[in-house]
């Protein structure tokens, strides 16, 4: 008998501040956490803007030489998983710490230790590097630094399919508690790559928007006028527990997590499959596994990331699984207000679906304003809407062909 999963705890720290609080006020309202790169001097880069984390004090969830031994990617995740487990009230005393996990997804880990210790070599030689630069800069070290944090002993990973990452490491969390594997699991995604080499990289590859001129409306999912994405920053976490737990302890519950599926495209390793087959195959894989059927479905945190490719691909995935039914599905893409970011997508925007279901209302998709005719869908345009949400869905779609897909539900006793 597979056990079932539910959402207990919720943490965000995002463009649109530090908290579940100002982040889902921000969503409601249509607020943009898009703004000119303040991080390092974005003078001769073609793409200046980005969503920076600007209200986040490491110092007040860790000892401030522990924060300087960490990367700026598993400060968020440190300081998210303490966020959630104590909007969970979750007591760490009487917890069975083996029992409970952490998995966690990054796309790019820790990117910034990477760049300023390239520079002292070059410039000082390699005596002068770290000690502390291996450990701070690979990608597995916020879930390694969570158990360090919390003395938790249960399965450690770390997941990495890009920009899938955070879906992934939710489904994989699910999915260990649904097989016994762990009582408790902290996950969902974390990322910090607003830095030179980074936003080199992608600006090379004319991925992110050039509308510099008014960083607010430059993400814009789904618009006919849209011209790349807007890299953010920050962590999304979340504690799954399974049903007993949460039960024994009288845990208030945000929704429960139904389905998860997860493909590849096998096609390009930037570029998704004509048509959006993979996706469409992760979504409808999910929505099988939740043993739903897609007329089930009322809303979709969609993958949306203000690409041309991207946005009608997912666009035609959508229709392909819904038929009919994708006309009555409300959809949005949260990136339109946090920009895209990464490896921790998924996370901050289960966080967001989970909102959504437990409050029965939907963010929106903001700088809606020319409708793209392979676009066609109601994308929640500008404005939060008020609907039953019983179930939903979120969409994260990766660079090397990665799909991933987490079907959750309003908990029912």
């Amino acid at each position: 008998m597979t056990r079932r999963v539910v959402i207990t705890g919720l943490a965000a720290i995002s463009p649109l501040g530090t908290g579940v609080e100002k982040f889902w006020q921000g969503l409601l309202e249509g607020k943009s956490g898009i703004d000119l790169v303040t991080r390092f001097d974005v003078t001769e880069f073609p793409t200046k803007i980005a969503g920076e984390v600007k209200d986040f004090d490491p110092g007040l969830y860790m000892d401030k030489k522990e924060a300087k031994r960490m990367d700026r990617f598993t400060q968020f995740a440190v300081a998210g998983a303490k966020v959630a487990l104590e909007d969970a009230k979750m007591d760490m005393e009487g917890l069975d710490k083996e029992k409970v996990g952490v998995i966690l997804g990054s796309g790019i880990g820790g990117m910034e230790t990477l760049e300023e210790q390239a520079r002292i070599l070059r410039e000082k030689g390699p005596g002068r590097v770290s000690p502390f630069f291996v450990p701070m800069m690979i990608g597995n070290m916020a879930a390694g630094q969570v158990a360090i944090a919390l003395g938790v002993t249960g399965p450690n990973i770390t997941v990495v399919t890009a920009c899938a990452s955070a879906t992934n490491a939710i489904g994989d969390a699910f999915k260990l508690i649904q097989r016994g594997g762990a009582e408790v699991v902290i996950t969902g995604g974390t990322e910090a790559s607003i830095t030179p080499l980074a936003f080199a990289g992608f600006c090379s590859m004319k991925a992110m928007s050039t509308h510099n001129d008014e960083p607010q409306k430059a993400s814009r999912p789904f618009d006919a006028n849209r011209d790349g994405f807007v890299m953010g920053e920050g962590s999304g976490i979340l504690i799954l527990e399974s049903f007993e737990h949460a039960q024994k302890r009288g845990a208030r519950i945000y929704a429960e997590v139904l389905g998860y599926g997860t493909t590849a495209d096998a096609h390009h390793i930037t570029a998704p499959a004509p048509g959006g087959a993979g996706a469409a195959k992760a979504m409808a894989e999910a929505i099988r596994d939740a043993g739903l059927k897609p007329e089930n479905i009322d809303y979709i945190n969609a993958h949306g990331t203000s690409t041309d490719l991207n946005d009608k691909y997912e666009t035609m995935a959508i229709k392909q699984v819904f038929g009919e039914h994708a006309y009555k599905l409300a959809i949005s893409s949260t990136k339109s207000m946090t920009g895209h970011l990464l490896g921790a997508a998924g996370g901050i925007e289960m966080v967001a679906t989970a909102l959504a279901v437990y409050n029965d209302i939907v963010p929106p998709t903001i700088n809606y304003e020319t409708p793209d005719p392979e676009c066609d869908l109601d994308y929640v345009p500008n404005q939060a809407r008020k609907m039953t949400v019983d179930y939903a869905l979120s969409n994260s779609l990766g660079f090397g062909g990665h799909n991933a897909t987490v079907v959750i539900g309003k908990f029912k006793a």
